[in-house]
């Protein structure tokens, strides 16, 4: 593995989670503001690494690999905070549907690709979008007060459901291209390649 900036920048969002854990438990009204700082710097580092992973052409198959995992524990342990400090279907429900659909989707990726049919299940816009709006409503929800007249936690709820709407899309995007071979009406070998 090469010590490349994008790289550095996916390790650095993976220390990023102990370090959010513990800033949101923390005693203090500033614990809220400052989890959502650090939640944003995480959500910055995973544009950030991928832009410039292209840009400098210092992709590779360990980036590739490390990217999507560090963005789906953020998310997830961000959201089991959220469950946790909100113990209600509100947050439980949509939070389910996140992380539930991530596993699903993680073991079809982890399936196709070894039967070489990965790029099937590429991601696509509507995934994009939805982890756009994903991390915007987990970055409101953790800052939690308002600012000014604008209710950073209602716009968060509101934001969550419309990614966890999406969240159900997408899935079911990644899961129809899939379904001929899922269903045994296409027949794919790992020889076929994809």
């Amino acid at each position: 593995m090469q010590w490349t900036i994008p790289n550095i920048l996916t390790f650095l969002r993976i220390i990023l989670i102990p370090v959010l854990v513990v800033v949101f438990y923390m005693p203090g009204p500033w614990s809220y503001q400052i989890s959502a700082l650090i939640f944003g710097l995480a959500a910055i580092t995973d544009w950030l690494d991928g832009y410039l992973a292209r840009r400098l052409q210092q992709t590779s198959l360990f980036g590739a690999f490390l990217d999507p995992v560090a963005d789906k524990l953020m998310v997830a342990v961000a959201l089991v905070l959220l469950v946790q400090d909100n113990p209600s279907e509100l947050f439980a429900v949509p939070a389910a549907v996140i992380i539930g659909r991530e596993i699903v989707i993680s073991a079809l990726r982890e399936w196709m690709a070894e039967i070489g049919a990965r790029t099937r299940v590429a991601v696509s816009i509507v995934g994009k979008v939805k982890t756009t709006l994903q991390m915007i409503a987990i970055l409101l929800l953790l800052y939690k007060i308002p600012v000014g007249t604008f209710p950073t936690h209602m716009v968060g709820v509101i934001l969550l459901y419309i990614a966890a709407i999406l969240t159900l899309w997408s899935m079911f995007v990644y899961l129809k291209a899939a379904w001929p071979i899922l269903s045994g009406k296409e027949a794919h070998s790992p020889q076929d390649g994809a």
